[in-house]
């Protein structure tokens, strides 16, 4: 079966932007929103735990949170030269034997993933047309932890979706943002028995971290 999103993804996700990603990360480490999201998923015990990290891009969650005591992780990607390069990076850190890579759509490999103790889909939501197939596909992995990087719901980001969507339409590419809505995301979540145990916000993102009911967890951040 031929993969429309990995096709779509490894046309914009390659060879180029996979190695300014790692130039950038190796140099001013994660992310704001991802620095965000590794707050909320630390303020749990990481000690042992297996991670499943979708769309995880050149692998930061999966350096960070090996680092931070994780177990194991597995990265899903529908982009080989990010696979790629988060391979590399897990081998300069001394983290290789401990990451399985695996190529595709989480959706059409969802039967064949692990369960695992912590899920995260960092900025992937927004690239995926069927977000309820996606949250079904990832929830249904995790016994613990949810992690979510997601666009706010905002005039501004409206606007900016909108110009990205029609300037890959405009270069004749398939690739679209997504802006799925965060009550209908929260409602998904929801379905599946996950609760909020950290939120924050920044100017264009969301950031949540979901629990399992009986996973412990300190009090909801706001930011």
């Amino acid at each position: 079966m031929t993969c429309r999103h990995c096709i779509d993804a490894a046309d914009l996700f390659g060879d180029s932007m996979a190695r300014h990603e790692l130039k950038r990360y190796r140099r001013r480490g994660p992310s704001r929103t991802t620095r965000l999201l590794l707050e909320g998923l630390r303020r749990h015990e990481l000690e042992g735990l297996e991670l499943l990290d979708i769309g995880g891009g050149v692998g930061a969650l999966q350096h960070e949170l090996l680092e931070s005591g994780a177990r194991s992780a597995v990265a899903v990607d529908a982009s080989p030269a990010y696979l790629a390069a988060a391979e590399t990076e897990a081998r300069r850190r001394g983290l290789e034997g401990r990451v399985l890579y695996r190529y595709g759509d989480a959706v059409e490999l969802a039967d064949d993933l692990p369960q695992v103790d912590v899920v995260t889909l960092d900025r992937v939501l927004c690239c995926y047309p069927d977000m309820p197939a996606l949250v079904a596909a990832s929830v249904g992995r995790t016994r613990k932890l949810y992690g979510l990087v997601f666009p706010r719901e905002s005039w501004w980001v409206r606007i900016g979706v909108a110009a990205i969507n029609l300037m890959e339409w405009a270069r004749r590419k398939a690739f679209r943002v997504y802006l799925h809505g965060v009550s209908r995301i929260e409602d998904e979540t929801a379905r599946h028995g996950l609760e909020t145990a950290y939120r924050r916000r920044t100017w264009l993102w969301e950031v949540r971290v979901f629990r399992r009911p009986s996973e412990a967890s300190p009090p909801t951040s706001e930011g």
